[in-house]
């Protein structure tokens, strides 16, 4: 086999895994879904871009029925989404699958650099098929069914953080900038950049969140203030936020109790509680040269210190799993790995509420089934905490 002809015969593998891999996805999710609930949140973006378009208020425009949901990202958002304005939505449903199963593989190539480094010249095709369990994580599978863009965030945070090099480094964090511009939560990113006193990262990303934000402004005035002075504040906009699918602290205190001042109360000291953990591990990451173990741990924060992280919001997890995991080597990592991918392969948020629904003994469990996703992610914290060393330098 000649130099030439084994990278296109890699690229030729690599789109036959990917393609076999999320085939029975696309199938149950494109082709055997209910169609009043095909694709309904990248309806939502392109129902935005389609606002622009014909000149519609897009805060007072909803998806089609029986969803009726509305759109709740910033204008910018809205801005991103125009050529989506361009496509048939039936087309665009299996565009942005692809597109998200490229960015999953795009995110493991990062991800897992120390181990695909021990397996190199054939490293593109051992990243396909460490994306094929990824794509299957409850997470990531969920954000194909409804057509988010969470697998897109969780790269351009990556790549920010994990590959600037040379003149680049000088504009890292614009792009988490630009990822907090469109959806909310990479914001937990500029914490972080302020914990380490990372100022020239925090500048960027601000000027950068800034820059797209007044832009979008100057573009769309009533829409920006339509957003900022009302539509962003509205807890309403988002759905139930006590149900199963909010896997946030608060969600899951919002369904086991207490209610009221006394439940707002524990969210606020658990949420600050572990922030002060997550945002120590994500400095001592930082801090140890681990910039996966990093962007893993403020992930964990995005997720868990959010008011609402949905299902799919916790595709961060395919970064934890990568932190945890190393360059496989350690026999506790694998373990670790492991035992976070089987979690977050399974179903567990809803194993527990049809055992919750069917009132079946033992009724704690099924509680805490419910909120398995959420545990999950303390339990990522926890051992993630076990397997980023200090530097060198701290230890006494």
């Amino acid at each position: 086999m000649t130099r030439l002809q084994r990278p296109a015969i890699q690229l030729l593998l690599v789109v036959a895994v990917l393609v076999l891999a999320e085939l029975p996805i696309a199938w149950h999710y494109l082709v055997s879904w209910p169609g009043d609930q095909w694709q309904v949140d990248i309806e939502v973006y392109r129902e935005a871009a389609r606002s622009l378009v014909y000149g519609r208020p897009i805060y007072e425009q909803l998806t089609e029925s029986p969803q009726l949901l509305p759109f709740t990202y910033p204008p910018f958002a809205a801005i991103v989404a125009l050529p989506m304005a361009l496509l048939p939505f039936g087309a665009l449903g299996w565009v942005w699958t692809a597109l998200q199963v490229a960015a999953t593989y795009a995110t493991v190539l990062i991800a897992f650099r120390r181990l695909l480094d021990r397996v190199a010249p054939w490293g593109w095709l051992a990243a396909a098929l460490l994306t094929v369990p990824m794509l299957y994580l409850l997470p990531v599978s969920d954000g194909v069914r409804f057509g988010q863009v969470n697998a897109f965030l969780v790269l351009a945070c990556l790549a920010d953080l994990a590959l600037p090099t040379g003149r680049w480094h000088r504009w890292c964090g614009a792009w988490i900038g630009l990822a907090t511009a469109i959806k909310l939560t990479p914001g937990v990113f500029f914490v972080h950049f302020a914990v380490c006193r990372r100022w020239r990262e925090l500048a960027a990303g601000l000027a950068a969140a800034a820059a797209a934000t007044i832009a979008a402004a100057l573009v769309l005035p009533e829409a920006s203030v339509a957003f900022w002075g009302g539509a962003l504040s509205d807890p309403n906009r988002l759905g139930p936020n006590r149900g199963t699918s909010n896997q946030s602290l608060r969600g899951a205190i919002l369904r086991l109790g207490p209610d009221g001042t006394a439940g707002t109360a524990l969210w606020l000291f658990a949420a600050l509680v572990v922030a002060v953990i997550g945002f120590a591990l994500a400095r001592r990451a930082y801090r140890a040269g681990d910039p996966v173990a990093e962007v893993a741990a403020v992930g964990l924060m995005a997720v868990l210190l959010s008011p609402v992280a949905w299902v799919h919001h916790f595709a961060w997890m395919v970064v934890v799993i990568a932190a945890l995991l190393g360059d496989g080597r350690e026999r506790r990592r694998v373990v670790f790995a492991g035992v976070v991918t089987v979690w977050f392969l399974c179903r567990l948020p809803w194993w527990g509420i049809s055992w919750v629904a069917n009132d079946w003994p033992v009724l704690w469990f099924g509680k805490l089934l419910q909120n398995s996703f959420t545990l999950g992610a303390l339990v990522a914290l926890a051992l993630l905490w076990k397997v980023v060393q200090p530097p060198k330098s701290c230890v006494q």
